[in-house]
């Protein structure tokens, strides 16, 4: 994949990680190992990321990142509590010190009233630190869908990368 901007958001996010020292993990659904593609296009960053899980199907989300039942049922797998969820689980699940999660209706079926083609949810975390998660609505196909969700999530992971250290 040759591509200018997501490279460049990824020499981002690797400087300030490695400013602070920090390691990135990644819960990716909708983008299916997407964000971890990226992120790995940029030489060194072994330095930086730790790992990727791709928890696909709802069971993946449980057995990996230990999803509750509860909030797949309650919530569905498109939902910000979701999402928070499998940040947390990663983070538990790695040694990394932030994490970001996703997933989302890429299309173009699969979606409803309530959760059309194009929603998403993003959580970012810190490792015994604070969490948020926010919901994004994409337009586009399949691939704009993906690819904007990839972007969103890494230019949060920025976002986090880049706080200043409380002490």
């Amino acid at each position: 994949m040759a591509d200018t901007e997501l490279e460049a958001l990824s020499e981002r996010l690797g400087r300030a990680l490695s400013a602070r020292g920090a390691r990135l993990v990644t819960a990716e659904s909708c983008t299916g190992g997407w964000i971890g593609e990226v992120v790995t296009m940029v030489p060194g960053s072994s330095g930086w990321y730790d790992r990727g899980f791709i928890t696909y199907s709802n069971a993946a989300k449980r057995a990996v990142l230990g999803v509750s039942a509860q909030t797949l049922l309650a919530q569905g797998a498109v939902s910000e509590a979701t999402v928070l969820e499998m940040v947390d689980g990663a983070l538990r699940q790695s040694g990394a010190e932030f994490g970001v999660a996703v997933s989302g209706v890429a299309g173009p079926g699969g979606g409803s009233p309530e959760k059309p083609v194009g929603m998403v949810c993003i959580a970012w975390g810190a490792l015994g630190g604070a969490r948020e998660a926010r919901t994004f609505r994409f337009a586009g196909d399949r691939e704009a869908v993906r690819r904007q969700t990839v972007i969103a999530a890494v230019e949060g992971a920025i976002e986090w990368a880049e706080r200043p250290v409380v002490a």
